[in-house]
């Protein structure tokens, strides 16, 4: 498909002078075949934004979170996390990845060892293990749910656990891969509503655009392996030409009615 950009692109958001969260240069990754996955990326998230991102399937958003916590190794350029390298490979405490899928994120016997696994690998003293497994489960509410095995749970309850085992291990930045795949309308909700109280700096990868216009404060499209556009998410989501050009579709929320279904 021929790429298309737009005579018109949308003004980056302007970041505060202070040590990024993510600072991301001229990033590029390629796999045996299919080259160019990410091509050039260039990228600066302060801490606390809460960042959406956007595109179709295949444009190179998971491969992304997969070289931002150090799971895939750039075929070239930098990836740094509140100013320290990722370590490809290595133990990046400060980022937590959640999977689009939670049932490849559990697999302990009980909703509590799940949350507790993260922890109690980060050679802490037991006694603060317990506090951060009691205060996520907390956080979380998963209190009624935290003896029961979590393959047993509903899909949005199990998203819940696997973002309370993120939680547990105190990451300063939280990768999310579409969060909302599984959820039915309600935990949806209470999913937002919760994110919506976290102050950690969150991207969050979604097709659900009515998400992302609750939950973030910023919007990226990308298109091929590129950060296409950047802004607002309102702005970005709510232009018509904009969105067509890069085969996304507008939330409709922020299509104009013009019917009165009253009437």
């Amino acid at each position: 498909m021929t790429s298309l950009l737009p005579k018109k692109t949308v003004d980056s958001v302007v970041l505060p002078a202070t040590v990024a969260a993510i600072a991301v240069e001229h990033l590029c990754f390629s796999y045996p075949d299919r080259p160019q996955v990410l091509d050039d990326i260039c990228l600066q998230i302060s801490p606390g934004q809460r960042v959406g991102i956007i595109g179709h399937n295949g444009c190179g958003k998971t491969t992304l979170f997969m070289t931002l916590c150090g799971a895939l190794t750039p075929t070239s350029g930098t990836v740094r996390l509140m100013d320290k390298p990722v370590v490809t490979g290595g133990f990046n405490p400060q980022i937590g990845l959640l999977f689009q899928n939670p049932n490849n994120q559990l697999f302990s016997a009980s909703v509590r060892e799940d949350i507790r696994f993260g922890p109690a690998n980060m050679n802490l003293p037991p006694h603060q293990v317990e506090e951060r497994v009691d205060a996520a489960i907390a956080l979380t509410g998963l209190q009624p749910l935290a003896e029961r095995p979590p393959h047993h749970l509903s899909g949005g309850e199990k998203q819940m656990v696997a973002i309370a085992g993120l939680l547990a291990m105190k990451p300063q930045i939280v990768l999310y891969d579409e969060p909302t795949a599984s959820l039915d309308i309600r935990s949806r909700r209470r999913l937002i509503t919760f994110m919506q109280g976290l102050q950690q700096t969150m991207v969050i990868a979604s097709h659900d655009l009515e998400f992302l216009l609750e939950v973030c404060d910023r919007a990226l499209i990308m298109y091929q392996g590129k950060i296409v556009a950047d802004g607002p998410p309102r702005e970005i989501m709510g232009d018509d030409r904009l969105m067509h050009t890069y085969d996304l579709e507008k939330p409709h929320s922020l299509i104009p009615h013009t019917i009165n279904h009253h009437q």
